[in-house]
């Protein structure tokens, strides 16, 4: 004899409850979007300082280039400890913006990933506030009243 397996009956859902559930979904969204709103503007300016950095040193880079070459030509043409030193002194600082360039540059690139990211993520979260608050706009007028036709006269 096979035995029987007993079929536990799934509970119907409370309107109560649900209406709870779809408050706090909702609730939830909303303060989602607010959280990705602020952190859209604290990484916005954080992308921006590190873009003005990066532009600072690649700019000090380029002048200091300028300056090695010149040193070169001037320690070329007269060789002294002066010339020398003012060359060394050059080389020295362009090496030590040379590290710092492309560190700084890595950081703004995943900066401004991570920037995107959260900006697309935002305009969806925006999206679906505004279209849910429009829902129940619609959803929650109240029922129009039917005005009651006249009787046709009595000719």
């Amino acid at each position: 004899m096979a035995a029987k397996k007993k079929t536990r009956k799934k509970s119907v859902v409370k309107s109560d409850a649900l209406n709870k559930r779809i408050d706090s979904a909702v609730e939830a969204l909303s303060s989602a979007s607010a959280e990705a709103g602020l952190a859209v503007d604290s990484l916005s300016k954080e992308v921006k300082k590190l873009t003005a950095e990066s532009k600072r040193l690649s700019k000090k880079r380029a002048t200091l280039v300028k300056r090695k070459k010149v040193a070169a030509k001037k320690a070329k043409s007269s060789p002294s400890a002066e010339t020398r030193k003012a060359l060394n002194a050059v080389v020295k600082e362009l090496s030590g913006i040379s590290k710092l360039a492309p560190k700084a540059r890595a950081l703004k690139t995943a900066a401004a990933a991570e920037l995107s990211g959260l900006k697309s993520a935002s305009k969806r979260l925006n999206a679906y506030v505004t279209n849910l608050g429009k829902a129940d706009k619609i959803l929650n007028k109240p029922a129009k009243k039917r005005r009651k036709r006249r009787k046709a006269p009595a000719a």
